[in-house]
Protein backbone atom coordinates (compact mmCIF):
# COMPACT_ATOMS: atom_id res chain seq x y z
CA UNK A 1 0.00 0.00 0.00
CA UNK A 2 1.39 3.37 -0.93
CA UNK A 3 0.28 6.91 -1.65
CA UNK A 4 1.82 9.09 -4.31
CA UNK A 5 1.47 12.58 -5.83
CA UNK A 6 3.69 13.80 -8.63
CA UNK A 7 3.76 16.32 -11.43
CA UNK A 8 6.10 16.84 -14.38
CA UNK A 9 6.62 19.79 -16.72
CA UNK A 10 8.88 20.98 -19.53
CA UNK A 11 10.56 24.39 -19.09
CA UNK A 12 11.32 26.38 -22.22
CA UNK A 13 14.87 27.08 -23.50
CA UNK A 14 14.59 30.59 -22.04
CA UNK A 15 13.88 29.16 -18.59
CA UNK A 16 16.93 26.89 -18.86
CA UNK A 17 19.01 30.05 -18.83
CA UNK A 18 17.97 30.51 -15.18
CA UNK A 19 20.73 27.95 -14.48
CA UNK A 20 18.57 25.27 -12.89
CA UNK A 21 15.10 24.19 -13.95
CA UNK A 22 12.72 21.80 -12.27
CA UNK A 23 11.43 18.96 -14.43
CA UNK A 24 9.23 17.27 -11.86
CA UNK A 25 8.30 16.94 -8.20
CA UNK A 26 6.74 14.17 -6.16
CA UNK A 27 5.68 13.20 -2.63
CA UNK A 28 5.26 9.52 -1.82
CA UNK A 29 4.99 7.29 1.21
CA UNK A 30 4.37 3.64 1.98
CA UNK A 31 5.70 0.45 0.44
CA UNK A 32 6.64 2.00 -2.88
CA UNK A 33 7.36 0.00 -6.04
CA UNK A 34 11.02 -0.75 -6.74
CA UNK A 35 12.64 1.76 -9.11
CA UNK A 36 14.95 0.57 -11.89
CA UNK A 37 17.38 -0.54 -12.95
CA UNK A 38 17.17 2.52 -15.17
CA UNK A 39 19.22 5.49 -16.40
CA UNK A 40 18.03 9.11 -16.64
CA UNK A 41 19.39 12.11 -18.53
CA UNK A 42 18.98 14.54 -15.61
CA UNK A 43 19.51 14.86 -11.84
CA UNK A 44 17.08 13.70 -9.17
CA UNK A 45 17.33 14.53 -5.46
CA UNK A 46 15.34 12.03 -3.34
CA UNK A 47 14.87 12.96 0.31
CA UNK A 48 13.99 9.99 2.52
CA UNK A 49 12.42 11.38 5.70
CA UNK A 50 11.12 8.18 7.32
CA UNK A 51 11.53 4.42 6.94
CA UNK A 52 14.26 2.38 5.36
CA UNK A 53 15.18 0.55 2.18
CA UNK A 54 18.09 -0.13 -0.14
CA UNK A 55 20.05 1.41 -2.98
CA UNK A 56 22.29 -0.32 -5.52
CA UNK A 57 25.36 1.80 -6.23
CA UNK A 58 26.94 2.06 -9.70
CA UNK A 59 29.56 -0.50 -8.61
CA UNK A 60 26.80 -3.06 -8.10
CA UNK A 61 26.90 -3.13 -4.29
CA UNK A 62 23.56 -2.94 -2.48
CA UNK A 63 23.61 -0.50 0.42
CA UNK A 64 21.10 -0.07 3.23
CA UNK A 65 19.22 3.23 3.33
CA UNK A 66 17.94 4.50 6.68
CA UNK A 67 16.10 7.79 7.05
CA UNK A 68 16.92 10.62 7.17
CA UNK A 69 18.93 10.30 4.00
CA UNK A 70 19.43 11.71 0.51
CA UNK A 71 19.72 9.72 -2.70
CA UNK A 72 21.43 11.48 -5.60
CA UNK A 73 20.46 10.17 -9.04
CA UNK A 74 23.02 11.36 -11.58
CA UNK A 75 22.45 11.76 -15.32
CA UNK A 76 23.75 8.84 -17.33
CA UNK A 77 24.38 6.67 -14.24
CA UNK A 78 22.31 3.46 -13.78
CA UNK A 79 20.41 3.27 -10.49
CA UNK A 80 18.19 0.81 -8.67
CA UNK A 81 16.49 1.29 -5.31
CA UNK A 82 13.45 0.45 -3.24
CA UNK A 83 11.75 0.75 0.12
CA UNK A 84 11.78 -2.05 2.67
CA UNK A 85 8.49 -4.01 2.20
CA UNK A 86 7.96 -4.10 5.98
CA UNK A 87 8.52 -0.43 6.83
CA UNK A 88 8.18 1.39 3.52
CA UNK A 89 9.54 4.92 3.46
CA UNK A 90 8.46 8.53 3.02
CA UNK A 91 10.15 10.30 0.14
CA UNK A 92 10.07 13.67 -1.57
CA UNK A 93 11.84 14.02 -4.90
CA UNK A 94 12.75 16.70 -7.40
CA UNK A 95 13.94 16.12 -10.97
CA UNK A 96 16.07 18.96 -12.27
CA UNK A 97 18.67 19.95 -14.84
CA UNK A 98 20.50 23.02 -16.10
CA UNK A 99 24.00 24.42 -16.62
CA UNK A 100 24.32 25.50 -12.96
CA UNK A 101 24.26 21.84 -11.92
CA UNK A 102 27.89 21.58 -13.05
CA UNK A 103 28.83 24.52 -10.81
CA UNK A 104 26.99 23.07 -7.81
CA UNK A 105 28.85 19.82 -8.44
CA UNK A 106 32.20 21.60 -8.57
CA UNK A 107 31.36 23.34 -5.29
CA UNK A 108 30.52 20.01 -3.62
CA UNK A 109 26.77 20.58 -3.24
CA UNK A 110 26.07 17.69 -5.62
CA UNK A 111 28.35 14.67 -5.11
CA UNK A 112 28.49 12.20 -8.01
CA UNK A 113 30.81 9.87 -6.07
CA UNK A 114 28.50 9.84 -3.03
CA UNK A 115 25.00 8.84 -4.17
CA UNK A 116 23.79 8.02 -0.62
CA UNK A 117 24.19 10.86 1.90
CA UNK A 118 23.06 10.63 5.56
CA UNK A 119 21.17 13.73 6.65
CA UNK A 120 20.83 15.32 10.06
CA UNK A 121 17.50 16.99 9.26
CA UNK A 122 15.11 16.89 6.32
CA UNK A 123 12.88 19.79 7.39
CA UNK A 124 14.38 22.64 5.31
CA UNK A 125 14.73 20.40 2.24
CA UNK A 126 11.12 19.28 2.53
CA UNK A 127 10.07 22.93 2.86
CA UNK A 128 11.83 23.73 -0.44
CA UNK A 129 10.22 20.72 -2.11
CA UNK A 130 6.84 21.78 -0.71
CA UNK A 131 7.35 25.18 -2.31
CA UNK A 132 7.94 23.47 -5.65
CA UNK A 133 4.84 21.33 -5.18
CA UNK A 134 2.69 24.40 -4.44
CA UNK A 135 4.11 26.25 -7.44
CA UNK A 136 3.36 23.24 -9.67
CA UNK A 137 -0.38 23.93 -9.68
CA UNK A 138 -1.74 23.89 -13.19
CA UNK A 139 -2.01 27.27 -14.81
CA UNK A 140 0.51 29.02 -12.55
CA UNK A 141 2.12 31.62 -14.86
CA UNK A 142 5.22 31.78 -12.64
CA UNK A 143 5.69 28.01 -12.38
CA UNK A 144 9.06 27.71 -14.11
CA UNK A 145 10.66 30.67 -12.32
CA UNK A 146 9.25 29.79 -8.88
CA UNK A 147 10.35 26.17 -9.14
CA UNK A 148 13.77 27.16 -10.48
CA UNK A 149 14.38 29.40 -7.46
CA UNK A 150 13.27 26.61 -5.13
CA UNK A 151 15.71 24.13 -6.71
CA UNK A 152 18.56 26.50 -5.83
CA UNK A 153 17.12 26.71 -2.30
CA UNK A 154 16.87 22.91 -2.13
CA UNK A 155 20.53 22.36 -3.01
CA UNK A 156 21.61 24.78 -0.28
CA UNK A 157 19.27 23.13 2.24
CA UNK A 158 20.61 19.67 1.39
CA UNK A 159 24.20 20.83 1.74
CA UNK A 160 23.47 22.33 5.15
CA UNK A 161 21.57 19.21 6.28
CA UNK A 162 24.39 16.74 5.69
CA UNK A 163 25.01 14.66 8.80
CA UNK A 164 28.80 15.02 8.51
CA UNK A 165 28.58 18.76 9.26
CA UNK A 166 27.23 19.32 12.76
CA UNK A 167 25.99 22.58 14.25
CA UNK A 168 29.50 23.59 15.26
CA UNK A 169 30.84 23.17 11.76
CA UNK A 170 33.37 20.88 10.13
CA UNK A 171 36.40 20.35 12.45
CA UNK A 172 38.84 20.40 9.52
CA UNK A 173 37.45 23.72 8.30
CA UNK A 174 37.47 25.07 11.83
CA UNK A 175 41.15 24.15 12.16
CA UNK A 176 42.04 25.77 8.86
CA UNK A 177 40.18 28.94 9.84
CA UNK A 178 42.04 29.03 13.16
CA UNK A 179 45.44 28.69 11.46
CA UNK A 180 44.64 30.68 8.31
CA UNK A 181 46.99 33.57 9.12
CA UNK A 182 50.02 31.40 9.89
CA UNK A 183 52.76 31.03 7.24
CA UNK A 184 51.94 27.40 6.51
CA UNK A 185 51.85 25.48 3.24
CA UNK A 186 48.93 23.22 2.36
CA UNK A 187 51.13 20.22 3.20
CA UNK A 188 51.87 21.71 6.62
CA UNK A 189 48.19 22.37 7.26
CA UNK A 190 47.46 18.76 6.30
CA UNK A 191 50.13 17.47 8.70
CA UNK A 192 48.52 19.43 11.55
CA UNK A 193 45.36 17.41 10.95
CA UNK A 194 47.16 14.09 10.56
CA UNK A 195 46.22 13.99 6.88
CA UNK A 196 47.98 13.81 3.56
CA UNK A 197 47.57 16.82 1.25
CA UNK A 198 45.26 14.73 -0.96
CA UNK A 199 43.08 13.82 2.04
CA UNK A 200 42.93 17.46 3.09
CA UNK A 201 41.91 18.53 -0.42
CA UNK A 202 39.10 15.94 -0.40
CA UNK A 203 37.88 17.00 3.05
CA UNK A 204 37.87 20.71 2.20
CA UNK A 205 36.25 20.11 -1.18
CA UNK A 206 33.50 18.15 0.53
CA UNK A 207 33.07 20.65 3.35
CA UNK A 208 33.48 23.98 1.55
CA UNK A 209 33.30 23.21 -2.16
CA UNK A 210 36.77 24.56 -2.97
CA UNK A 211 40.47 23.78 -2.57
CA UNK A 212 42.31 24.35 0.74
CA UNK A 213 44.25 27.18 -0.90
CA UNK A 214 41.05 28.98 -1.97
CA UNK A 215 39.42 28.38 1.41
CA UNK A 216 42.38 29.89 3.26
CA UNK A 217 42.59 32.77 0.80
CA UNK A 218 38.92 33.57 1.31
CA UNK A 219 39.42 33.79 5.08
CA UNK A 220 42.52 35.97 4.70
CA UNK A 221 40.90 38.38 2.29
CA UNK A 222 37.74 38.54 4.37
CA UNK A 223 39.79 39.54 7.42
CA UNK A 224 41.79 42.02 5.33
CA UNK A 225 38.56 43.73 4.27
CA UNK A 226 37.49 44.03 7.91
CA UNK A 227 40.83 45.57 8.88
CA UNK A 228 40.85 47.97 5.95
CA UNK A 229 37.39 49.27 6.75
CA UNK A 230 37.35 49.00 10.54
CA UNK A 231 40.86 50.28 11.36
CA UNK A 232 43.34 52.88 10.15
CA UNK A 233 46.18 50.37 9.79
CA UNK A 234 48.41 50.95 6.75
CA UNK A 235 48.01 48.44 3.95
CA UNK A 236 51.40 46.91 4.78
CA UNK A 237 50.28 46.29 8.38
CA UNK A 238 47.02 44.75 7.18
CA UNK A 239 49.01 42.47 4.89
CA UNK A 240 51.16 41.26 7.80
CA UNK A 241 48.11 40.72 10.01
CA UNK A 242 46.62 38.32 7.49
CA UNK A 243 49.81 36.42 6.74
CA UNK A 244 51.61 38.26 3.94
CA UNK A 245 55.10 39.68 4.56
CA UNK A 246 55.23 41.24 1.09
CA UNK A 247 52.69 44.11 0.93
CA UNK A 248 53.13 44.49 -2.82
CA UNK A 249 52.22 40.84 -3.36
CA UNK A 250 49.24 41.24 -1.01
CA UNK A 251 48.03 44.30 -2.94
CA UNK A 252 48.29 42.49 -6.27
CA UNK A 253 46.46 39.45 -4.88
CA UNK A 254 43.75 41.57 -3.25
CA UNK A 255 43.23 43.58 -6.44
CA UNK A 256 43.00 40.45 -8.59
CA UNK A 257 40.50 38.68 -6.30
CA UNK A 258 38.42 41.61 -5.03
CA UNK A 259 38.50 43.73 -8.19
CA UNK A 260 39.91 46.86 -6.61
CA UNK A 261 43.10 47.86 -4.80
CA UNK A 262 43.12 47.78 -0.97
CA UNK A 263 43.33 51.59 -0.65
CA UNK A 264 40.43 52.14 -3.04
CA UNK A 265 38.41 49.42 -1.31
CA UNK A 266 38.89 51.19 2.05
CA UNK A 267 37.98 54.59 0.64
CA UNK A 268 34.88 53.33 -1.12
CA UNK A 269 33.55 51.39 1.86
CA UNK A 270 34.16 54.10 4.46
CA UNK A 271 32.54 56.78 2.32
CA UNK A 272 29.47 54.60 1.77
CA UNK A 273 28.78 53.90 5.44
CA UNK A 274 26.96 56.72 7.24
CA UNK A 275 28.03 57.35 10.81
CA UNK A 276 31.43 55.70 10.58
CA UNK A 277 32.47 52.51 12.35
CA UNK A 278 32.48 51.22 15.92
CA UNK A 279 34.90 48.80 17.55
CA UNK A 280 32.15 47.51 19.87
CA UNK A 281 30.13 44.39 19.12
CA UNK A 282 26.47 45.47 19.09
CA UNK A 283 23.98 43.98 21.53
CA UNK A 284 21.61 41.82 19.44
CA UNK A 285 18.73 42.71 21.78
CA UNK A 286 19.42 46.44 21.51
CA UNK A 287 21.01 47.10 18.11
CA UNK A 288 22.26 50.59 17.25
CA UNK A 289 20.25 52.72 14.88
CA UNK A 290 21.82 54.05 11.68
CA UNK A 291 20.52 57.56 11.17
CA UNK A 292 20.46 59.48 7.93
CA UNK A 293 23.03 62.13 7.11
CA UNK A 294 20.78 64.79 8.58
CA UNK A 295 19.47 62.62 11.47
Amino acid sequence: MYHTWMRYFTPSPVHHRLGLVCLGVGLQHGTLPTVGPRTLDHHVAIVISAGRGWFTAPDGRRRAVTAPALLWIMPGVPHHYGADPETGWDESFVDFTGPAAATYTELGYIEPDRPLVPLADTGPARTAIGRIARAARRGNPLLEVETSAAVHELLVALRRARADTDADGDPVLQGLARDAFLPLSVAEHAARHGMTPAELRTAVRRGAGCSPKDYLLGIRLGRAKELLVGTELPVAAVARRVGYDDPAYFSRLFTRRVGTAPVRFRDRQVRNVPGGWSTQVPDPDDPPLVRGWNG
